[in-house]
Formats: structure tokens, C-alpha cells, sequence
């Protein structure tokens, strides 16, 4: 899409003109997984930065100049506050002062698997009590076509201000990859859509000046359906992937080795993998943010509700192979039996827990009667979530000869770059493989059964 030149007004042009020399401020309303390394971006791109989180202990984490989140480093926010560039704050009467306002709050499901806008609406109504004209407001969080047209502009508009006019507002998906050492936020191309051109280009000029590049699409809900888009496709191919393991284990078939000879195709081919089951805050969720929207359309979603339902049988698929190997190989039931986890992060190399497989793995092996344990570098200890309160406080045990020597089985939930898997495999007197990590480390032996 082409951005047209609509400077014409003196106010605009000024404000391209501040964004142009970095004399503006950013704030970013949620300093988490996604808030944190877009305040980082907008820091080493020079600008100031005010970090917005309704949590006292974790802004005062940041202006102490720590991250809170392993695999975000300390040193740019400490440097941003020695240089008077950031602060972090809890008082959202604050949103009067920075020129544009980036919101990153979760975007969670309800127990009835409906969108959860609460963090949304209550970061929207707040800046609106504070709104001044000239400033950019941009939602990041995913979220269901049309919720920036719909549920953002006119709560922001109930300040007197009209969007376009008065204030500007554009939705601009965040493509986090928490972890990913390759693809920070600044290498990764900005998707930016709003429903007027003024707004478009004021967001485009201010991400342009943050990320490698800015793609603009015609409308804040095209943009908001691309990121649906990204997180459906992976959600679907994991669940293909998931499914053709159940079918090709009963098949004596390796499906990690037929995905290795299949991805030699150049062409037709891109290469998924199958895992215990879906987590994070992204692909569990997203998909049904557009199962929901699609309804008032009257248009069903069977595909999207099927990769779903695939990907949330996983666990139960890996407590099934669990109890069978189990049976088959040691002569034992899972009543009575000891367990432990490897990885209750949902992916490798983060802390993060969010909607993680092992949480759920956990639950459904105990309700058998088994004792679990979980070890995890990243996790010291199991958070408190409302799906699993009953697991909270549990810590994380250490892995050596002798504790290995204690469980009847080990399950490879998450695999860590951190993690003896040497010993691990030499030692455990079962293992249930969900990762395939210990082929891809060589190691092999009728006491690793791959799930």
C-alpha cells in the first residue's frame, strides 16, 4: 500500500517532523513479554520512554533497571535510566505525557473460550480520561477484526476527541517470538493498518524509526486479521503434524524422521513439528478470537475448531503412551507411580508458562494416581494461574544420579538448551520423549519410548 501524502495540515507535519528527530516520547502500556522489548526498541532507537504496568512490584523492578524476564537483558533499561530516557510508572494519570501511546496487554480467553477485551477496555478508558490532542494511540494486542473500529475508537472518542481529527488510531500487530536469539523485535517487519491516512502515516513514520520495516495494510481490522492469520496457520500445521504422530506411531513410523526426509523438498514443503501440546499466550488462544467473530457472520469454523481440539488432546495422548510404556516395559500402573517433568515452560530457553502443556500434563498424571515432580532451569517455581491453583508454589527439584533413580519414568516436556540430557538418558529408567531430543542428541534405547 502506498502512503499518500497528506501533510497538508501543520500539526501532522510537525508531528512527523518530532518523530523524524526522535523529540517524542513513547508510552507503552503493559511492560511483559511483548511491552519490554518494544520499549527496548524504541530506547536504542533513541527516544524516550515511559513504561506503563498497573503491577507496583514490577515497575519498580524496571526502575531499578531490571527485566524481570531472563532472556530480556537489563543493561538498555539500566542505561535508559541513567540517560532520563525511560521510567516505568503505575500511575496512568501519566498517559497525558507521552506523544503516542503503545498498547501490549494480554488478550485472554474467558472459561467459555469467548474473547476476554477487559485489559483492553480498562487500558482504552484510561488513556481516554487523559487523551490530548495530537496524540497516537496504537493497540498491539491481538485481538478480533474489528475491536479497534469497534471497542477502542469509541471509548477513546468518549473524551470529545474524534480519531483522525483530534487524536490517531492505529492497530499494529506485536510478532514477538519470546526466546527467538535470531528475530528481536526491531528485525521483525511492523504490520500497520488504520482507517484513515493520517493515522496511517503517523504510526508507519514512528515504526518505521523502531523496526526493519513497515508493511501498511488499508484497514486497523486487515492488520488485526494478518496476525489471526499468522498464529491459525501454525496452529492448524501443529495440529496436522500432532495428528499424522498418532497415525504413524500405530504405524511404526517415526514421524520426526519423515519430517526431516520431507523438508528436503525444495519447494511445497514447510516443516512442522509435533510436541505435547499447544502453549503460550498466542496460538492456544488466538484461533478462537475469529471462531467468535466468524459466528456474527454466521460462518462456522470447523477447521480452526478441529486443529484446536487436535492440539488440545495432545496432553492426553502423552499420559496414554505414558501409562503404556509404563505397563509394557516396567510392569507397573500409574497408581502409585513417580514421575517426573523435564520443562514446564512451554517452549525452550524462556520461563514463561503461559498455557503450557507440562501445567496440564501434570494435572491429568496425578488424577491417575502418580506422584510428579518437575525440574526446569527457567522455573524455579510453578506461578499461581486460575486453570491450575492448585499447582502454584510447587518448586522446581534438581537433577542428579540419585534423584533420577527415584522415578519410575521421566517426561521430556520442554527441551532446554540448559538440561543434562546426557544424563538424563543414560539414567532414566523410562522416558517419554515429546520433543525428540534425545535422537536429535544421539542418544538411543528401549528405555526411550517418543510420544
Amino acid at each position: 500500500m502506498t502512503l499518500l501524502n497528506t501533510t497538508d495540515r501543520a500539526d501532522v507535519a510537525l508531528l512527523l517532523k518530532r518523530i523524524a528527530s526522535h523529540d517524542y516520547t513513547i508510552g507503552i502500556v503493559g511492560m511483559g513479554y511483548v511491552g519490554l522489548p518494544l520499549a527496548l526498541a524504541a530506547l536504542h532507537a533513541g527516544f524516550r520512554v515511559v513504561g506503563f504496568d498497573v503491577d507496583d512490584a514490577r515497575v519498580a523492578l524496571l526502575n531499578r533497571g531490571q527485566s524481570g524476564i531472563k532472556h530480556i537483558p537489563e543493561a538498555p533499561i539500566a542505561a535508559g535510566l541513567a540517560e532520563g530516557r525511560f521510567r516505568a510508572t503505575a500511575d496512568l494519570n501519566d498517559l497525558r505525557e507521552p506523544d503516542a501511546i503503545l498498547v501490549a496487554v494480554p488478550t485472554p480467553l474467558s472459561r467459555q473460550r469467548e474473547p476476554d477485551l477487559t485489559f483492553v477496555e480498562t487500558s482504552t478508558r484510561a488513556i481516554a480520561r487523559s487523551l490530548r490532542q495530537g496524540q497516537l494511540v496504537v493497540l498491539e494486542s491481538t485481538t478480533w477484526p474489528g475491536t479497534t473500529r469497534e471497542v477502542v475508537k469509541p471509548l477513546l472518542e468518549e473524551s470529545g476527541f474524534k480519531a483522525g481529527q483530534d487524536f490517531f488510531l492505529a492497530f499494529s500487530p506485536e510478532r514477538e517470538d519470546p526466546g527467538n536469539t535470531n528475530f528481536g523485535t526491531a528485525a521483525i517487519p511492523k504490520i500497520v493498518g488504520a482507517d484513515e491516512q493520517l493515522s496511517l502515516n503517523l504510526a508507519c513514520a514512528l515504526y518505521d524509526e523502531l523496526v526493519v520495516r513497515t508493511v501498511p495494510v488499508s484497514t486497523a481490522a486487515t492488520a488485526e486479521a494478518v496476525k489471526l492469520t499468522e498464529n491459525i496457520f501454525r496452529s492448524v500445521n501443529i495440529a496436522l503434524v500432532n495428528e499424522l504422530k498418532v497415525i504413524f506411531d500405530r504405524m511404526g513410523i517415526d514421524v520426526w524422521e519423515v519430517i526431516e526426509a520431507a523438508k528436503t523438498k525444495p519447494f511445497g514443503f514447510m516443516p512442522f513439528y509435533p510436541g505435547p501440546g499447544l502453549g503460550g499466550h498466542c496460538i492456544p488462544i488466538d484461533p478462537f478470537y475469529l471462531t467468535w467473530k466468524a459466528r456474527e457472520y454466521d460462518v462456522a469454523t470447523r477447521f480452526i475448531e478441529l486443529a484446536g481440539q487436535i492440539n488440545t488432546d495432545m496432553p492426553h495422548y502423552v499420559v496414554s503412551r505414558l501409562a503404556e510404556a509404563l505397563d509394557c516395559q516396567m510392569g507397573q500402573g500409574m497408581n502409585g507411580a513417580r514421575i517426573l517433568i523435564v520443562g514446564l515452560a512451554y517452549k525452550k530457553n524462556i520461563e514463561d508458562t503461559r498455557e503450557s502443556p507440562s501445567l496440564k500434563l501434570i494435572q491429568l498424571i496425578e488424577k491417575r494416581g502418580a506422584t510428579v515432580d518437575y525440574h526446569d532451569p527457567f522455573v524455579t517455581q510453578i506461578p499461581v494461574t486460575r486453570e491450575h491453583s492448585n499447582l502454584g508454589g510447587r518448586n522446581s527439584i534438581s537433577i542428579s544420579l540419585d534423584t533420577l533413580a527415584t522415578y519410575d519414568a521421566i517426561v521430556i516436556a520442554t527441551d532446554h538448551d540448559k538440561i543434562d540430557w546426557a544424563t538424563i538418558a543414560a539414567h532414566g529408567r523410562l522416558i517419554i520423549d515429546t520433543r525428540n531430543v534425545c535422537a536429535r542428541n544421539g542418544f538411543a534405547g528401549r528405555n526411550i519410548v517418543k510420544a
